[in-house]
């Protein structure tokens, strides 16, 4: 019986040599990391010296304060988070699985839907779960994407869904969002109520910066019929395309979801004739891990929700 206590404590200390290690690489400061752990300094130091000893390996180069990640340390950084994902989600597996009403869901979202789409999930889905509890992230187009495959989360809305071709990802349609003209208020269009893309083409255009997967929609969107855009401000994000068509400095076009109860001060949404331009909103989960209790309750609220929502828009 000596023998299994020992070895269960082993294995207890192990688990904090790998905690404490991940917060030393985070804030590449030992004294900082110490802080967020809420334990002496000397402890995170003893454990680290104790990790790189039973390793036989530096897993950090010392300057001072401050400590960086030598290459072998980067790739063990990597593998330690996969696996306390994996821990940690086993263990709210459990626990979910006797109150899944009672759980977390760790979700990400691009910006474009942060003020509208998921908030009104949420508040609609805590209305039936009010113990239900989120960790919201906000992320990228690729981020959402790699995110999921790695485990950082298990669920993210994403638009526009990525290809088939991507098969580490399960991929579901939620709805279709059209894409509309922002025009300052005096433009000579903003009185139609409707118009079609190429009557923009003379236009100076604001846009999302390079990288960003909505730039790539619009100036593929201005190709197809006929134009290359004229682009005279970018904007970090949806609010700041906002602002710079407000002032006056540019159109936009934006997913019509972000303008719900949300259209600036001296603009004017106008819709687009052609069909076309449109983008799907969706959902991403992983193929090779199963959505934990309390994930897959909000997985089939959101698809229930949003067929609700289409249907009554039609």
């Amino acid at each position: 019986m000596h023998f299994t206590h020992e070895k269960e404590r082993e294995e207890k200390v192990e688990l904090r040599q790998i905690r404490y290690f991940i917060e030393v690489a985070k804030r590449e400061h030992v004294t900082e990391a110490a802080d967020a752990l809420h334990v002496a300094q000397s402890s995170v130091s003893r454990q680290i010296f104790n990790l790189e000893s039973e390793l036989g390996v530096d897993l950090f180069i010392r300057e001072g304060r401050n400590v960086k990640l030598t290459p072998i340390g980067k790739i063990f950084l990597e593998r330690m988070k996969h696996g306390l994902n994996v821990i940690d989600e086993a263990e709210r597996e459990v626990r979910e699985y006797l109150a899944p009403e009672k759980g977390t869901i760790r979700i990400a979202f691009p910006i474009s839907l942060a003020a509208h789409t998921l908030p009104t999930a949420i508040y609609a889905f805590r209305k039936q779960y009010p113990d239900a509890k989120f960790i919201l992230k906000q992320a990228r187009y690729q981020e959402l994407i790699e995110g999921v495959v790695k485990g950082d989360f298990n669920l993210a809305m994403i638009a526009p869904l990525p290809p088939s071709e991507e098969r580490k990802v399960h991929r579901k349609i939620l709805f279709t969002d059209n894409i509309v003209a922002l025009l300052p208020l005096h433009h000579p269009l903003a009185k139609k109520d409707s118009i079609n893309l190429r009557e923009l083409k003379d236009d100076p255009f604001v846009v999302l910066p390079e990288g960003y997967v909505f730039r790539d929609m619009v100036i593929n969107a201005c190709h197809d019929y006929g134009f290359s855009p004229t682009i005279s401000f970018e904007g970090d994000d949806i609010d700041a395309l906002k602002g710079l068509v407000s002032a006056g400095l540019g159109i936009a076009l934006m997913p019509e979801v972000t303008l719900v109860d949300n259209i600036p001060n001296s603009t004017v949404k106008v819709r687009l004739n052609e069909h076309s331009v449109k983008r799907t909103v969706g959902i991403i989960w992983p193929t090779q891990r199963a959505l934990l209790p309390t994930e897959k309750l909000f997985f089939d609220f959101l698809n229930e929700f949003y067929t609700r929502l289409v249907h009554f828009n039609q």
